[in-house]
């Protein structure tokens, strides 16, 4: 698939974010949890705990330069994970998806997700990021399944999971009988220009997206 096709799919890329934080990402960008550990200087145990390890919930740094909420990572099973993982440990399929960026193709994945029951019942901030931008700002990989989610019977994942999407294998990837399409987004490390790169911001729930810039 080319980028030009990419595009054509998909015009517009969702980042779902804790409410209240579009303030921080005006000032810092749109961080990976690596690189907020990089930026409030946490490293040993600490580092290891977050980085390598499942959060089952929240996590909050309190730091010199902002408060950043590191999301819990509940559905990935570690058990199933390590069933389905091909050429990497547990603690180094961690240590990569938080150094990702992550980003849905369509707002009804991103919906799907709002109203799964961690997050139903909350507020959150939605980024809306147009593809073209992004793309001329960023570079991009895509993966054909939720990297974040173990549950039920997960399929096989490693260090092939993620490509260029000029790699993306269009006609690989079937699900009962049905082509299956790119289901993540994600950018290494952080988009520094979220702010610049960010068509609209909105505070969503389940039922009503309210922009809010």
């Amino acid at each position: 698939m080319n980028q030009a096709a990419f595009t054509d799919l998909h015009p517009r890329l969702f980042h779902m974010a804790a409410e209240g934080v579009w303030p921080s990402i005006q000032t810092h960008g749109l961080l990976s949890t690596t690189a907020v550990l990089d930026l409030a200087g946490v490293d040993g145990d600490e580092r290891v705990r977050l980085e390598q390890c499942r959060r089952l919930e929240n996590a909050t740094l309190v730091t010199d330069v902002g408060e950043f909420i590191l999301r819990d990572q509940k559905p990935l099973n570690e058990a199933k994970l390590e069933r389905c993982l091909v050429d990497m440990t547990v603690a180094e399929w961690l240590r990569m998806l938080n150094g990702k960026v992550f980003l849905w193709p369509t707002r009804e994945r991103c919906e799907q997700l709002l109203s799964a029951k961690a997050y139903r019942g909350h507020t959150h901030t939605i980024i809306e990021f147009d593809t073209a931008r992004l793309l001329e700002r960023q570079d991009v990989t895509v993966s054909p399944i939720n990297s974040g989610a173990v549950l039920y019977d997960p399929p096989r994942r490693g260090s092939f999971t993620f490509t260029a999407i000029d790699r993306f294998p269009e006609d690989r990837y079937r699900k009962r009988g049905r082509r299956k399409m790119i289901a993540e987004v994600a950018v290494d490390y952080a988009i520094p220009d979220a702010a610049e790169s960010a068509t609209r911001v909105w505070q969503a729930g389940v039922d009503e997206w309210v922009r809010i810039n």
